[in-house]
């Protein structure tokens, strides 16, 4: 099957701060694919490379050969990228409207509703982001009053709401409790029936419950990128091993 997004030879500068050296990997579709790494080692700036949100930063750019589907992402449409490639950040980010308007906020501003209802659509992110029948009484109430739990999932519908081929998730889960993060962690494994899943995460058994491959990152620089179970139990670098052990990190 062939490769959803592949990277090849990514170079990713902030003004004179090189930030990530030579990352080369392929991402299988429908699937769930984890990063892992201490803190501050381009995890983040990774992922964020992949829907373009860099070019919102001054000074931020990337070299390299970025494909989604055999296409160059770094020549798309920004606009037509980011309905292709959704991301969901580490807070929780609803904005200050109701439920309903949160979710069809995409939906409107994209103007894709000509051949289906908003309130269907709506609904039907929310049934995806596991949220429905915990909201369905309460769509015009506003979004903050939701738990956090719960406003991390609205902000997933939301970014379902325009089918996103793939979903970035940034440390979904760092601010969430044990219950809230089991839901998150089991939505994930029902997308992967129609989206390509790449999260971020810093807990690593995390990784190991959800994620079907996983990345280790350090010091900006991909160190071993291969199936989870090889790269919790085999690691092929010392570096993955004393990560995964507890040596440092």
């Amino acid at each position: 099957m062939p490769d959803k997004l592949r990277v090849s030879h990514l170079n990713f500068h902030y003004g004179d701060n090189h930030v990530l050296h030579d990352v080369s990997l392929a991402i299988p579709p429908r699937q769930v694919t984890a990063l892992i790494g201490p803190s501050g080692c381009g995890k983040s700036t990774f992922l964020r490379t992949l829907n373009r949100m860099h070019e919102t930063v001054r000074n931020a750019h990337a070299v390299g050969e970025l494909l989604l589907d055999g296409e160059d992402m770094l020549a798309m449409d920004v606009v037509s990228l980011r309905r292709r490639v959704g991301m969901v950040f580490q807070k929780s980010n609803p904005f200050p409207k109701s439920i309903f308007d949160n979710v069809a906020y995409g939906l409107r501003i994209n103007g894709w509703l000509r051949h289906h209802s908003l309130a269907e659509s709506v609904e039907r992110s929310l049934r995806r982001a596991a949220l429905w029948d915990e909201v369905k009484d309460q769509l015009h109430d506003s979004a903050y009053a939701l738990s956090g739990g719960q406003q991390q999932r609205l902000c997933i519908a939301r970014a379902l709401a325009v089918d996103p081929e793939v979903l970035l998730l940034d440390e979904p889960c760092s601010a969430l409790d044990p219950i809230a993060t089991a839901k998150i962690e089991e939505l994930m494994f029902t997308l992967k029936d129609t989206c390509t899943l790449l999260i971020v995460t810093h807990n690593m058994q995390q990784a190991a419950r959800v994620a079907e491959h996983t990345g280790f990152f350090l010091m900006g620089k991909l160190i071993e990128f291969d199936r989870t179970e090889v790269i919790f139990k085999r690691p092929a670098r010392k570096e993955t091993e004393d990560y995964i052990t507890g040596r440092f990190g």
